[in-house]
């Protein structure tokens, strides 16, 4: 593990296993520095126990750098639970799981997830306090984060649009949505209400079915969708998508997605800057469902209030678009440095006390 690519210092990684219930997975704490680690739970079927580790590493990483840039009094971390093929993860393996976080007393907040609802939550709240994305009564913050990640992704999209195009107004833009699940689902909604044309891609096909009717969505195959002659790409599957293979093929000027890790590596971002496509760092774009769960677990906001702080992505992201022009530098190298300038000074202040 310490010889891995996506082995970045972590502080901690758990590997475990309830052999009542037959729960395996790895929780990543990658740090600690700004508050306790917080990043939610994917439930997964990995090809091997290795494409697991890989994955929590990576998104764990993320998850400091996401927090810090949104300016969250919270570290980063995330846990996979590795799902069986063909068999969903039951409420045993939940309490579980639960039973795992309780024993990290605090290091580590989980929530929901790829492949994890609010439900599913509430099975692990029931063994441990440190959860977040549970439902909530009247004002509070909280609940199913997805919308507040699709609301981020839409203002990430505005402000690459005002970046890339010189156009305020979505009416009439083409974008191309690769994943309906919970997130790609509610952004098509909101870019349908804003009069965009919608090409999208799902290997649910019922999920496609119904955005073509809702949406008036034109459909294409999953292979086909990050190749499509758009305004504006918006990865929100899964991650890796964006690499040596697939940029040379890119035809929209602008990616802008609510997946992870859409770099497969650090130089991609390069490789995408030469190409003058504009690129929004997904941790920087997708980081409304945390600042909602963040805002949850600390009680530190209102349900309104949350979608006030969400909609700051667009300023952020507006920022780094112009010092990305100024400097030359590809967006995803701006926005790290802004990541660890924070996580520098969290250490710092630390240090003084």
């Amino acid at each position: 593990m310490f010889s891995s690519k996506a082995f970045d210092g972590h502080e901690g990684v758990t590997f475990f296993s309830d052999a009542a219930s037959g729960l395996r997975g790895i929780i990543a704490i990658h740090s600690t520095t700004l508050g306790p680690a917080a990043g939610g739970c994917r439930a997964w079927t990995y090809d091997s126990d290795e494409a697991a580790l890989q994955d929590v590493l990576r998104l764990s990483r993320g998850m400091s750098y996401k927090n810090a840039v949104a300016g969250l009094p919270m570290g980063g971390g995330k846990a996979v639970i590795i799902r069986e093929p063909g068999k969903p993860v039951t409420a045993a393996q939940f309490e579980a799981f639960g039973r795992v976080v309780n024993q990290l007393a605090g290091r580590y907040v989980t929530a929901e997830d790829v492949g994890v609802s609010v439900a599913d939550m509430a099975c692990v709240a029931r063994n441990t306090r440190y959860v977040s994305g549970l439902a909530q009564d009247g004002a509070a913050a909280g609940g199913d984060p997805s919308p507040k990640t699709a609301y981020g992704v839409f203002c990430g999209i505005r402000a690459a649009v005002q970046a890339r195009l010189a156009i305020r107004e979505l009416r009439g833009l083409r974008v191309a949505v690769q994943g309906l699940g919970s997130v790609g689902r509610h952004l098509c909604e909101r870019l349908h209400e804003a009069g965009a044309e919608l090409v999208v891609a799902d290997i649910n096909t019922a999920a496609c079915e119904d955005a073509r009717v809702k949406f008036q969505a034109r459909v294409v195959a999953p292979e086909e969708i990050l190749f499509q002659d758009v305004d504006v790409l918006s990865p929100c599957a899964l991650g890796g998508i964006l690499n040596a293979q697939s940029i040379p093929r890119i035809r929209a000027p602008i990616i802008a997605g609510g997946a992870n890790n859409q770099l497969a590596t650090p130089e991609d971002g390069q490789a995408l800057h030469d190409r003058h496509i504009l690129y929004a760092p997904d941790y920087v774009i997708n980081a409304g469902g945390i600042i909602c769960a963040a805002s949850e677990y600390l009680k530190s906001a209102t349900e309104d209030q949350v979608w006030q702080r969400v909609a700051r992505i667009e300023q952020t992201l507006t920022g780094i678009f112009l010092e990305s022009t100024a400097t030359d530098t590809p967006t995803n190298l701006i926005a790290d440095a802004l990541a660890h300038e924070r996580m520098h000074a969290g250490r710092m202040t630390a240090a003084s006390h």
